[in-house]
Parts: C-alpha cells; structure tokens; sequence
C-alpha cells in the first residue's frame, strides 16, 4: 500500500482521560476485562475442540467466533493499557495503519460470521431432519473463510481510501484506537466520493449480513409458531437465543455509531458505545454462548473433573 504525501508521521492517541489516578483505575478495568476475554474464549476452544459432543456445526462457527474475539480485542486492549500507565501516548502512521486495517477487517468479518451463524440456526429449526446433510464440515469451513475474505478485502479498500488522505498538521485523535471518523476529521484536501464509500462498505458489509439474519429470523420465528407444545417452541428458541442476543448487542452498537448522519456525530459518545463492541463485546461472547448452554457446561465439568483426576 502506497503512503502518501503528508508531514504527520505519527498520531497522539487522547483515549479516555488525562487524570493520572482515572488512568490507572481505567488500567486495572480493561486489564480485568482482556484477562476474562482470554480466558474466557481460550477455554470455550479448547472445550470446542476436545469435547465430541460439542463437534457440531453450531459449535465450529461459536469456536471461530471466539478466536475472531481473541484477535479483534487484541488489536485495541494492549494498546489501551500501555496509553493508560505511559506518558507516551503515541502511535506511528504504520501502527495506525495495521490497527486501523486489522480493526475493520475482524469487524467485517463478524458480521459475516455471525450471518452465516444466523444460516446454521435457520436450517436447524427449520429443517431439523437435513441438518447434517445441509450443514457439510466443508460448507461450514467455506462459511468461514468467506467471512475472513469478505472482511478482509473490504478493509483493504476502506484503509488504501483513508490513508491516501494528506494530514497536514493535526495529528492528535481524540479516541482510544485509530478509528474511521476521528481519522477522517483529521485529514484535510479533498475527500469526494469517500461519503459514498462509507455508505456502501456499510451496506455490504453491516446491512446486507444484518438483512439476511433478519430473513433467517422470519423463517425461524414462522417454524416456531407453527410448534404445537409450549415446551417444543421453547426448547426451540433456546437452540438460538443466544446468538439473537449477540447480534443485537453487537449490530446495534455498530449501527448506532456508523449509519448516523454526520451532523449528529460526538467522538465523546461514539468512544463510549465503541468501546462496548470492541473490547466488552468479545468478553461478553463466551458467557453468552455458554452459561445457558446444557452441552458446554457438562464439557466444562468434564474439563474439571480430568483436571482433578491427574492432580
């Protein structure tokens, strides 16, 4: 990727506060925080991996879904605990460029992981007695690597398109990450059609993956309806309550932070709920997807129970 000509060779990263004691109360929360998303999506693989029970489609796309998280809170925790206990606050166009690259890839591909998890659960509720055969390992791998290349290539576009700008003089961000719309308010010249860019990197990329679980949705809602028992429709909503409450969680704070219109933009606010699909969002995931769940328990118990046994 090509750099362009510009005098800032570095960007000054303000992140949450300058207050020296709030700083360190600020460190020992999110190092509290990245501790548990460790662990908490290590353990989920390792359970994933090594319990037979849990080889199912629906746990091969929750065990990418936590490595995704391993990686994408790894693009911003590091560098937000070395903010809050340095005084330098410094960031090089380089390293700016890989977090900004890195950030918006992991994010798109999060929400094509989570449509195609969106997919799983339709033709589990939906068609129950195919599943197995409509559900192939390979079709789930390809799933995957889709959402990865998808995520990908349209986070090269938008980082070659962000970072071609010239920023002349101010290189100060006034957020915890390199993020689009601090960057963008720093760089100066021209920025023609790069409205348009947003808007369609947002529809491809948020809105069409959001469509399509909307749609998985509808289908699964009809076949719950059409469940005689009580017990039956619960057992039923069950199987994908929780992804229903990840994708809310995480699409809503995307979504209230990038389809708003410019002039309702306040880089305090967007730091706040930013924060929350970024570094909250992957600790959040693993006891989303496992403290309602029968199987990861009982796999979780069996993990403790050899544990014991060799000590």
């Amino acid at each position: 990727m090509e750099r362009s000509n510009h005098t800032v060779t570095e960007f000054i990263l303000l992140g949450f506060t300058t207050d020296p004691v709030m700083q360190l109360v600020l460190f020992v929360l999110f190092l509290g925080v990245y501790s548990l998303t460790l662990v908490g999506n290590s353990t989920l693989i390792v359970l994933i991996c090594n319990d037979p029970r849990l080889h199912t489609p629906m746990y091969f796309f929750i065990g990418n879904l936590s490595f995704l998280d391993l990686w994408y809170s790894s693009v911003y925790t590091p560098k937000i605990l070395m903010t809050c206990i340095s005084e330098d606050k410094s960031i090089s166009f380089a390293g700016c460029l890989c977090q900004f690259f890195f950030s918006a890839g992991l994010g798109y591909s999060e929400c094509y992981l989570l449509a195609a998890m969106a997919y799983d659960r339709y033709v589990a509720i939906c068609n129950p007695l195919l599943y197995a055969q409509a559900m192939p390992i390979k079709l789930c791998a390809f799933l995957v690597t889709a959402s990865y290349l998808g995520g990908f290539i349209n986070s090269s576009i938008i980082t070659k398109r962000t970072f071609s700008f010239n920023f002349c003089s101010d290189n100060i961000i006034d957020d915890f990450f390199c993020d689009l719309l601090p960057l963008v308010k720093l760089a100066c010249g021209r920025k023609d059609g790069y409205q348009v860019l947003m808007y369609f990197l947002l529809a491809s990329n948020v809105i069409t993956p959001a469509t399509l679980i909307l749609a998985s949705y509808l289908f699964i809602i009809a076949t719950i309806l059409r469940i005689r028992s009580t017990r039956g429709r619960l057992k039923a909503f069950s199987t994908c309550s929780s992804h229903l409450i990840s994708v809310t969680l995480y699409y809503g704070s995307i979504l209230y932070i990038y389809s708003r219109p410019r002039s309702s933009y306040s880089l305090e606010r967007d730091k706040m709920v930013s924060t929350f699909y970024t570094v909250l969002f992957p600790m959040l995931n693993p006891m989303i997807y496992s403290l309602r769940n029968k199987d990861v328990k009982a796999a979780l118990r069996k993990l403790f129970t050899l544990a014991q046994s060799e000590v």
